[in-house]
């Protein structure tokens, strides 16, 4: 099969889909690779590594999607990639169709066979391919939060470890998921109090055998939320329901009774965010203010950490690209039940519920 790696032209999106190694195991396998000349450079890839290993550079992104039978890529087509998007080409990338309707009817129109990342699933039911992404922002959700709660940057001034004779700052994380799971071990690792909410019991006993004491779990509820919004520093959101939008557990009116500075960290942007005020912002202007409240809603967050996000998505991403590549999308869904449940869109169809029931289409 011919494959396609563009770079990517979402703001500050550095990530590139394939790492020259996993470029290698392909051509090794009897597949062509073009890749747009600069297309892993911010992540620390060199044009150079990407021909030693057989793939054929190309300078322009037209060019890539010309040729290729597969586009594989980090982030959905954004409107200047619309029309380069060709019937029954393959585009395998992460596309969150639920939270744009704009993208969603381009791709229906392309006629192309889009296969999600984040809807792709082990037997098990988690998502694979959306796993090490989520541990990147998770962990980058406090990383950043503790950034934002600094004075300069309007936020509460306040150290989200403490220091010996002051209280460390309260985070409140909305999921016990993988990005919750990853941001309470980075926000716990830094001596914060954390208190955690979930629905699912398991996911909380979970944690509360793998965390330590300073992370505190309780049952998700309004009741709940609205309680602990009032005292909590930073406020996590990592809600995910697979293929659909995610709940709004904090609205608008939420914030008015939270304290001037609290600082929101919304990684369920893409999937039209788990809080009321949520819109996506960039790594370019990351943030906004609504009563007092920072809001950090970037929703290409492993964008800044290209090299380890590049390196940590190619690990899972390619034994799936293999599969499509060898046998070609249709045998490769039949097959492999997983990969079926990562099929989105082929041929103009809807054919992943969650979107058709979202846009009504």
């Amino acid at each position: 099969m011919i494959l396609g790696l563009p770079k990517e032209i979402k703001n500050n999106e550095n990530r590139v889909a394939i790492t020259p190694a996993g470029v290698y195991e392909l051509i090794k396998n009897g597949h062509t690779v073009y890749v747009q000349q600069n297309a892993g450079y911010n992540s620390g890839f060199k044009d150079e590594e990407y021909f030693d290993v057989g793939a054929i550079i190309l300078p322009t992104i037209e060019e890539v999607y010309a040729i290729a039978e597969m586009i594989v890529k980090v982030k959905e087509p954004i409107a200047k990639e619309y029309n380069l998007v060709k019937a029954g080409q393959i585009v395998f990338t992460y596309f969150h169709f639920a939270s744009s309707q704009n993208l969603t009817e381009a791709m229906i129109k392309s006629g192309a066979v889009c296969i999600a990342y984040e809807t792709v699933e082990d037997k098990d039911g988690s998502l694979p391919l959306l796993t090490p992404m989520s541990e990147v922002a998770g962990r980058m959700a406090v990383q950043q939060g503790a950034k934002y709660l600094e004075k300069p940057i309007k936020g509460k001034g306040i150290l989200l470890g403490g220091v010996p004779g002051v209280r460390p700052g309260k985070v409140l994380i909305l999921g016990a998921g993988v990005v919750g799971v990853q941001a309470a071990k980075m926000a716990s690792g830094l001596g914060a109090h954390v208190t955690i909410l979930d629905v699912n019991m398991d996911r909380l006993r979970y944690v509360n055998d793998v965390l330590p004491s300073n992370v505190i779990t309780e049952f998700s509820s309004e009741y709940n939320i609205k309680k602990h919004i009032k005292t909590h520093d930073l406020i996590i959101g990592g809600i995910l329901i697979k293929g659909a939008k995610a709940p709004k557990l904090i609205t608008k009116e939420m914030l008015k009774e939270m304290e001037p500075g609290t600082v929101l960290v919304d990684v369920a942007v893409d999937q039209g965010g788990c809080m009321e005020t949520t819109k996506p912002t960039t790594h370019e202007n990351p943030t906004y203010i609504i009563e007092d409240v920072v809001h950090y809603c970037v929703a290409n967050m492993p964008g800044a950490v290209p090299y380890t996000s590049t390196v940590a998505l190619t690990n899972v991403t390619l034994p799936y690209i293999m599969t499509l590549a060898n046998k070609g999308w249709q045998k490769a869904c039949n097959e492999h039940e997983g990969l079926q449940k990562g099929l989105n869109i082929a041929h103009g169809e809807v054919v992943y519920m969650e979107i058709a029931e979202a846009f009504e289409v």
